[in-house]
């Protein structure tokens, strides 16, 4: 695997070693020792699959709240998105800045997100399918998000937005009482 610092600290992404042949392809996901070069030592203690069905969609912005933040790694299967992440963390110096970039069947690419950050994607294809791994346990009640069109965060979707969940339309945008996480 080939680890590429994104824009934002202590994030990757991570593009895979594929070995082809006749037959098809093969390549690792995840190895412990080469995660822990980027200074990964969590767990996976969740995996999780999604699917969407529809060409636009968004779904986002999520994290859980503290001491239950997580550690997410994403990979989408089928079809493309557009994958984002926010820094919510209050001391760093890159805090309410977002990275957005492709993840697809085609490239194989995967994004590994720290503690503290927001995640959320848009679908640039029918029929998505993501795999998440987590390093802590989805918690009912300590879930959170940030609106995916918060004028504070500005993210520049590539897609009008369409299929939106209620959930997500009433996540609250950021105002000057938003300390980071």
């Amino acid at each position: 695997m080939t680890f590429t610092s994104t824009s934002l600290q202590a994030s990757f992404v991570v593009d895979l070693n594929v070995f082809k042949d006749d037959r098809g392809w093969f390549a690792r996901t995840y190895c412990k020792d080469e995660f822990a070069q980027i200074g990964h030592d969590a767990e996976w203690v969740q995996m999780n699959h999604s699917f969407t069905s529809k060409k636009g969609t968004i779904r986002g912005m999520h994290f859980q709240l503290p001491p239950f933040e997580e550690i997410k790694m994403v990979r989408c299967i089928s079809g493309a998105v557009y994958d984002v992440i926010i820094d919510l963390r209050k001391d760093s110096a890159t805090f309410l800045q977002y990275f957005g970039t492709e993840l697809s069947a085609g490239n194989r690419r995967m994004l590994y997100i720290p503690k503290g950050f927001a995640h959320g994607f848009q679908t640039l294809s029918d029929d998505a399918e993501l795999i998440y791994h987590h390093s802590q346990f989805y918690k009912p009640g300590v879930e959170s998000g940030i609106r995916y069109d918060d004028p504070v965060i500005g993210i520049q979707w590539p897609l009008q937005a369409v299929n939106v969940s209620e959930r997500d339309l009433n996540h609250s945008l950021i105002d000057n009482n938003f300390k980071g996480i």
